[in-house]
């Protein structure tokens, strides 16, 4: 036992709580609404042949930005509710 810790107060940690919670590597809101935009392309227009690979595609765009910064689509969310305080 290192001199840092103290007896009594260890507790089994699981990575599931720190991580978010993400379908295929996206985040859960995020590929909830790509299938819904999928869904709606392929099956509602019945253009499955170019609504499944443009979902795909976007899905993979998703993964790569939350693979490169999982906080992508946090930021991305909080910079479109912000107000444009300068009138460029």
């Amino acid at each position: 036992m290192a001199q840092s810790e103290v007896e009594g107060f260890e507790i089994a940690f699981h990575s599931s709580l720190s991580e978010p919670v993400t379908i295929a590597g996206v985040p859960r809101m995020i590929a909830v609404l790509n299938g819904t935009l999928t869904a709606v392309l392929a099956l509602g227009l019945q253009v499955p042949l170019i609504g499944l690979p443009v979902g795909l595609a976007i899905h993979v765009a998703c993964y790569w930005l939350n693979k490169r910064d999982p906080y992508f689509f946090d930021a991305l969310g909080r910079h479109i509710r912000q107000r444009p305080y300068l009138d460029a």
